[in-house]
């Protein structure tokens, strides 16, 4: 399957332009609220209270490959602050998925659409699950950012969003395009969301245990046929669970290391902070669904099981 990214028509009288919010303004929420702020486009980011305090002093600088500039979005480190957004660009982990869609229910507008920026491939339904009545579009992210410092985002590549197909999809494509925000409304979220948890899978995990970024990790012994591994139980757990992945799939998994090569992930980040990470959702996920499903994974559960006891010997420092 090949998503082809485009820009959609203009048309002739543009109607109110929507309002957002970033419900979790860390690297991926602060890249895309950021390129909305830039672009005019009203936007409201909550974070944390150091992220917030940084933003409202100085404004949020964006550290990207083609550009250095600061702008100057709303923020806010209370969900109250969602009460105006036409659209929610949820950006929390995956562990705070249920939590913090219960924050954000009273304060949301009656007809905004939440978008779930997050990793895994189940976020949109477990939204759902708290936020009945609700509109929410699960959205395959690729980007690759790191928050430098409070209120400094630090871009290494990509940007591109996926969106579910919804009332209000097209309006928010067209108003993230409109920001240089490459994005598609596409039927086959659930399939590329499937091979984006492929990738995490291939590179999360193994950028943690090492604390390297993607390019070196790719340069040491062993680490092909790893990765080759880890990719076909992937596939072999998609296929049983009727998620169709593109036949060119290997080949995107080691574009990677070339394409986001300084990238270290968010996995290796959390475990360097001491926190806990979406190790559960990412290599964990295809470990109970292989379960689930008659599909042996020794290589995904040899990853996820050497990640969570990073994570407990970080809780006992």
């Amino acid at each position: 399957m090949t998503i082809h990214f485009f820009k959609p028509a203009m048309p002739a009288s543009l109607p109110t332009p929507l309002s957002f919010a970033v419900m979790g303004a860390g690297a991926v929420g602060c890249f895309y609220g950021g390129m909305l702020a830039r672009a005019g486009v009203p936007v409201t980011l909550i974070g944390r209270a150091v992220h917030v305090q940084a933003i409202r002093l100085q404004g949020l600088r964006l550290q990207m490959q083609s550009f250095d500039e600061v702008v100057h979005p709303h923020a806010s480190d209370q969900p109250e602050a969602l009460t105006q957004a036409d659209v929610v660009l949820l950006a929390v982990k995956s562990t705070d998925t249920e939590a913090t869609g219960a924050q954000m229910r009273p304060f949301l507008k009656p007809g905004a659409l939440v978008l779930s920026l997050q990793n895994g491939v189940d976020n949109a339904d477990r939204l759902r699950a708290v936020l009945p009545g609700v509109d929410v579009a699960a959205t395959a992210v690729y980007v690759a950012a790191e928050m430098a410092g409070p209120g400094h985002l630090r871009h290494h590549g990509r940007g591109e969003l996926i969106i579910e197909p919804g009332p209000r999809s097209a309006a928010v494509a067209q108003a993230l395009q409109a920001a240089s925000v490459p994005t598609q409304v596409s039927p086959h979220v659930r399939d590329v969301l499937w091979t984006k948890l492929v990738i995490n899978c291939t590179y999360n995990g193994l950028s943690a245990v090492g604390q390297v970024a993607y390019g070196e990790l790719m340069q040491r012994a062993g680490m092909d046929q790893v990765q080759h591994d880890l990719v076909a139980e992937c596939r072999a757990v998609a296929a049983a669970d009727g998620v169709t992945l593109p036949e060119d799939l290997e080949a995107s998994v080691r574009a990677i290391a070339q394409s986001m090569a300084t990238q270290m992930s968010s996995t290796a980040h959390d475990l360097h902070k001491g926190k806990p990470t979406e190790i559960d959702y990412l290599n964990g996920h295809v470990v109970r669904r292989g379960d689930a499903l008659g599909v042996p994974t020794p290589a995904n559960r040899m990853l996820w099981a050497a990640v969570k006891l990073l994570e407990r010997l970080n809780t006992q420092r």
